[in-house]
């Protein structure tokens, strides 16, 4: 049976000949990934890069390090693998002449490139023969495959299981590392759970990592700060977000709760979670196929500016294997929403003293969406 790299890559093949384009130069770590099932975890930091060369019409070749090679060989759906090594000939270099010099034209990731190896394809390619792959890419992993679905399906589950432990270890007293000690504890149990009973892939990771987006008392409006020393207290807000963290088997989703310990101390923040719970209910209301990204934006705008507060950040964005793909819910993104696109929706709002979030991850039905993750919001359910 075909691997579903295999239909991907060919698939991708296709639409290079559609887009007159000889060969593609595929650096990005998530579309490897997406296009050939290989994966690592060091090459781009430390100045080792893998490409991925995929030919319209032709075979396809992984070039990446000897010290990944028996990695490579074991999961990577291409025809042939080059192997290079650090300070031996012309390393990752030594293949690409022949196979740009052949070709008419050549597209890149731009904004995905090492830059020693873009500085290396402008030296070797002029740049009206280069044209960008990234919207190819990107139009084709807009819409997922029932496969996707299901890793998407999974990981919600993965994201409910941190979600409930982050919630049953927040408590007076309790330092936040302890709640993201729970949470990577209670994900990477849920998803060697499911990647046993569903998954024959022994070489996939079911420890989840990342470090723990939290934040409690007055360190609340710090939206992307991470799990510390800082005792937790009676009366205070604690805000957990696993937008980072739900990584089930590659596939990300996004996921967000405010919550406060025994009692809401400053009775002013009712108000303004209230708000951020309603504005992405608003959202939620737009969802269905063949409304605009933009007009679920602007439902969720709507309603925090009526309620006094300031423009918003954008509303959510499509996850699959890359944290963010598209499209974007925001202010100028017109992409018409399908069955099968994958979002994560969020509601907040912002004050001086206080910051309250609630987000979601959903996929886009026929009829409107199925949600993937589920923990209560209504306020007094998340007074612990």
């Amino acid at each position: 049976m075909m691997s579903i790299f295999t239909r991907r890559l060919e698939e991708f093949q296709k639409r290079l000949g559609e887009n007159n384009i000889d060969v593609a130069l595929i650096t990005d770590d998530d579309n490897v990934y997406y296009l050939t099932g290989y994966y690592d975890y060091l090459h781009m930091e430390f100045g080792r890069p893998t490409i991925l060369v995929v030919h319209a019409i032709g075979p396809t070749l992984l070039i990446t390090p000897t010290i990944d090679l028996n990695t490579a060989e074991a999961a990577a759906h291409v025809d042939r693998i080059a192997p290079w090594n650090d300070g031996m000939g012309n390393e990752w270099r030594e293949e690409l002449p022949s196979l740009l010099s052949k070709a008419a034209h050549v597209a890149i990731e731009p904004n995905h490139m090492p830059p020693v190896v873009r500085s290396y394809v402008d030296d070797m390619v002029s740049a009206d023969h280069v044209s960008s792959a990234t919207s190819i890419l990107a139009q084709m992993r807009m819409i997922k495959s029932s496969e996707e679905l299901q890793l998407a399906r999974h990981a919600g589950q993965v994201a409910n299981a941190m979600m409930n432990a982050g919630r049953a270890a927040i408590g007076d007293g309790v330092p936040e590392y302890e709640v993201a000690i729970a949470t990577s504890q209670a994900g990477t149990r849920k998803a060697a759970e499911l990647l046993t009973a569903h998954y024959n892939d022994a070489d996939m990771s079911p420890n989840t990592h990342f470090l723990q987006i939290m934040a409690s008392g007055d360190t609340i409006t710090k939206t992307h700060h991470r799990a510390s020393t800082r005792i937790m207290k009676h009366g205070e807000p604690v805000f957990l977000c696993f937008c980072g963290m739900t990584n089930f088997h590659k596939f990300k989703l996004g996921y967000d709760r405010t919550f406060w310990i025994g009692d809401i101390e400053d009775k002013s923040q009712v108000a303004v979670y209230e708000t951020a719970l309603a504005s992405q209910s608003a959202a939620l209301a737009e969802l269905r196929p063949g409304a605009t990204a933009e007009s679920v934006h602007a439902a969720y705008a709507e309603v925090i500016q009526d309620a006094g507060y300031e423009y918003p950040f954008r509303c959510g964005r499509a996850t699959g294997f890359s944290f963010l793909e598209v499209p974007q819910l925001v202010t100028g993104d017109k992409t018409l929403l399908q069955p099968g696109m994958v979002l994560a929706v969020d509601g907040s709002v912002s004050v001086n003293t206080f910051r309250a979030q609630i987000g979601d991850s959903l996929i886009i039905t026929d009829d409107g969406y199925e949600m993937l993750t589920d923990h209560p919001k209504t306020i007094d359910d998340l007074i612990l």
